[in-house]
């Protein structure tokens, strides 16, 4: 069997498991300038920060998968760069270039949007991309 994604695909297990994050609301403070109130955000497992600098140092080796020009992947897949579009993605027949995409792009989406890459997560897409890529891996053999 290759291996080729086996850096990315070691996720999957940890991914089954859940538990990736949870959002922080602050409920103790009244919002007042001795007490002000913090912005929400997503607190991330470390399996998910580990995942997200494993997929960088991933796509710093393997620059045939321009990882840096995702948004021009995946236009040339037939997707825009959103969350429907992604989430929809069909990737029974996409290569890894354009799972590797899907890939960046949700972890890109994540500085202009809180929360973007926990949805991508709880809805399934990083298992379902990963275990795209490990299909890929099992057809290389």
């Amino acid at each position: 069997m290759s291996n080729r994604f086996s850096e990315l695909t070691t996720y999957i297990p940890q991914i089954k498991e859940g538990a990736l994050g949870e959002w922080f609301i602050d409920r103790e403070n009244a919002g007042t300038p001795e007490h002000p109130k913090r912005m929400p955000f997503v607190n991330y497992s470390r399996t998910v920060d580990q995942f997200v600098d494993t997929l960088y140092e991933y796509c710093d080796k393997h620059p045939e998968f321009e990882h840096t020009r995702y948004g021009d992947t995946l236009k040339s897949h037939g997707l825009e760069w959103g969350s429907k579009a992604m989430e929809e993605a069909d990737v029974s027949g996409m290569d890894a270039k354009g799972v590797i995409a899907l890939l960046i792009g949700a972890v890109r989406a994540e500085r202009f949007c809180d929360g973007a890459l926990l949805g991508f997560f709880e809805k399934g897409c990083i298992l379902r991309w990963l275990e795209r890529l490990a299909e890929i891996d099992q057809r290389e053999d």
